[in-house]
């Protein structure tokens, strides 16, 4: 790994960390140390993420959008801002845990389907004798689950197009084998601007946040000695 110096101070990237992150964090924190916010001896992590939260509170201002941006990007994202799509199902559930016979749990599963096929109404019964989730207790029923409240495969089947009452095919997940029924699927509406205006100014903050952070440390670099990073240097001014 590429030894980071950041003004002479040699700097080691943690687990996940870029030399880039590294080089920034340091960057902050003599920056802090400037400003009387750390002891320059100070190697508490607690202290020095405060001391740099501290930093930016006071040196990276970002605007608050006003409500003309909220409304031009929620015009502009007419998909993203929407009440959530809910599907009411039930389920019984053959568990393969290790040591099963999966052929055999498979093959017990779709015997289980066939009879369901013919006979929808024994559903709660068989739930109840049968799966191997607690939901058995409740004739097999799940309430109301959003999108995503799932694993990704039973999701997806969930909120199929089309998919509706009992499904005619044993549906695998990491879990095991599902007899699934889609009882009712509601899609979700867009929000009204009123409702969806603080969560539009959230992401809009967050993006500027982002841009306005990148600037003040490429500002911080183009004042430092930096080697074994790339930090996109400016040469203007610290503070504006």
């Amino acid at each position: 790994m590429t030894t980071v110096l950041v003004n002479g101070v040699a700097v080691e990237p943690v687990a996940g960390e870029t030399s880039e992150m590294a080089a920034a964090r340091e960057l902050l924190r003599q920056r802090a140390v400037a400003l009387g916010l750390l002891a320059d001896d100070e190697d508490d992590e607690e202290a020095v993420s405060g001391a740099i939260e501290q930093l930016l509170a006071a040196e990276v201002r970002t605007p608050e959008p006003t409500e003309a941006e909220c409304r031009r990007y929620y015009d502009g994202h007419p998909l993203d801002f929407r009440s959530a799509d809910l599907a009411y199902a039930r389920h019984i559930l053959f568990q393969v845990t290790p040591g099963v016979n999966v052929p055999l749990m498979r093959a017990k599963a779709e015997a289980t389907l066939n009879t369901l096929l013919r006979e929808p109404e024994r559903f709660g019964e068989m739930a109840r004798e049968l799966s191997n989730c607690s939901s058995g207790a409740q004739d097999g029923n799940l309430g109301q689950l959003g999108r995503g409240d799932t694993v990704p495969e039973f999701d997806r089947v969930l909120f199929h197009p089309g998919n509706k009452g009992l499904l005619r095919d044993v549906v695998k997940t990491r879990f095991g084998f599902h007899i699934v029924a889609v009882d009712k699927v509601v899609l979700g509406e867009r929000l009204p601007f009123e409702v969806a205006k603080e969560q539009v100014a959230r992401r809009l903050s967050a993006g500027v946040e982002e841009r306005a952070l990148r600037q003040y440390v490429s500002l911080l670099a183009g004042q430092a000695q930096v080697v074994g990073a790339t930090l996109e240097a400016a040469a203007t001014p610290l503070v504006q």
